[in-house]
C-alpha cells in the first residue's frame, strides 16, 4: 500500500472548516480539478453516501463515505476509478483545532497496479501528481472557508 498526505492550517475555527468540508456533495465548491458532482443517494450524509465526481479532463470517479465523524472529518473508499491505474484507494480528511487555527489532514492510501513497476510509478508519479492535487484541494478549501466568513 503506498500512503502520503498534505496538510495546510487554515485560520478559521474547526466549526467554519466543518461548514465547509461537511457538504460532502459540493466538493467541486473548492477542489479545482473537480467540475461538477453527480449525487449517487439520498437522505442524509454519512457512512454509505456517494458521489461522483467529474473531473476537468473528462474522467470521473466515485467516492463512498466510509466514516463520518461531524466537526472531524470522514474517509472515502474510491470506486470506478478507471483511468486511475490503481486496484483500490481511499482518501482521508481529518480536521482538529490547534491553537486557534484548524488544522487539515488530507490523506490518500491506494494499492497499484502492475506489480513492482506500478509501485514504483505509485512512490513517484502518482505520488508527485496527487501532492499537486490535495495541495490543491486544501488551498482551496482554505480560500472557501475565507469567503464564507464575508
Amino acid at each position: 500500500m503506498i500512503h502520503f498526505e498534505r496538510n495546510l492550517s487554515v485560520d478559521a475555527t474547526q466549526d467554519e472548516v466543518w461548514t465547509v468540508l461537511g457538504r460532502f456533495m459540493q466538493i467541486d465548491s473548492f477542489a479545482p480539478e473537480i467540475v461538477s458532482v453527480d449525487a449517487l443517494m439520498t437522505g442524509d450524509i454519512g457512512v454509505g453516501s456517494k458521489r461522483r465526481n467529474q473531473f476537468k479532463n473528462g474522467t470521473s470517479l466515485v467516492e463512498e463515505v466510509t466514516d463520518w465523524v461531524p466537526q472531524h472529518g470522514y474517509t472515502v473508499k474510491l470506486s470506478e476509478m478507471a483511468a486511475m491505474p490503481l486496484h483500490e484507494a481511499s482518501a482521508d480528511i481529518h480536521i482538529t483545532s490547534v491553537g486557534g487555527q484548524t488544522l487539515v489532514i488530507w490523506s490518500f492510501d491506494c494499492h497499484v497496479k502492475y506489480g513492482l513497476l506500478g509501485w514504483l510509478l505509485g512512490q513517484t508519479l502518482m505520488k508527485m501528481m496527487m501532492g499537486k492535487i490535495i495541495d490543491g484541494n486544501l488551498r482551496g478549501l482554505a480560500e472557501q472557508v475565507h469567503a464564507q466568513r464575508s
